[in-house]
């Protein structure tokens, strides 16, 4: 069964074009959606997906109607493929029944992963850079001054017994977690409650 899938970003925008464009490609059933392509849960998407067997195809008007990336256009064809659902993009001329199709959809494929491997390789090289010149990465260890301020209050406070945990963290503006961590740093015994 061929199953088509229509897709804009806002209310205001018309699925018509693409909906003439599946029909004419022979769709039985079409999924349409008015949601952002950056959603990653969209329902008629799942529903569509839901419906797939072995043997049916799943025809698109334009790459971008399906995926939110590269990435995740890969994800979602390279489940398509796992379960013997064919894939169709009308004006890409991408058919993953045929040889060339898949050929194509491969190539982009490789291109995502050539992508993440370049980004990796380079942050390496960068890290190993900095590490040459004496420089490490990640976040600096320890407070910031700021934080070092707050954390001697946070003491005092906590120390004087007059405060529930509750009001040193409202009145410092800091999560129950970070009071503790400040506590720790100051190297504040912690009664447990």
């Amino acid at each position: 069964m061929k199953f088509g899938y229509a897709r804009v970003s806002t209310r205001e925008q018309s699925l018509n074009r693409q909906i003439d464009a599946l029909t004419t490609a022979g769709c039985e059933k079409i999924f349409k959606e008015k949601v952002s392509g950056a959603k990653s849960d969209r329902l008629e998407l799942r529903l569509l997906q839901s419906q797939l067997r072995a043997g049916d195809t799943v025809v698109i008007d334009k790459l971008d109607r399906l995926g939110r990336s590269l990435k995740d256009l890969i994800a979602i064809v390279s489940t398509l493929e796992e379960r013997g659902v064919s894939f169709i993009s009308l004006q890409d001329n991408i058919d993953t029944s045929t040889a060339s199709g898949k050929l194509i959809f491969h190539i982009f494929a490789s291109l995502a992963e050539f992508e993440r491997d370049l980004i990796r390789e380079r942050t390496h090289a960068g890290l190993s850079a900095a590490r040459a010149r004496g420089r490490k990465g990640g976040r600096p260890k320890g407070l910031s001054d700021k934080a070092k301020r707050t954390a001697i209050t946070a003491e005092t406070l906590y120390k004087s017994g007059e405060h529930t945990i509750k009001e040193i963290c409202e009145q410092l503006s800091i999560s129950k977690p970070t009071l503790y961590s400040y506590l720790r740093s100051r190297n504040v015994s912690i009664a447990s409650s």
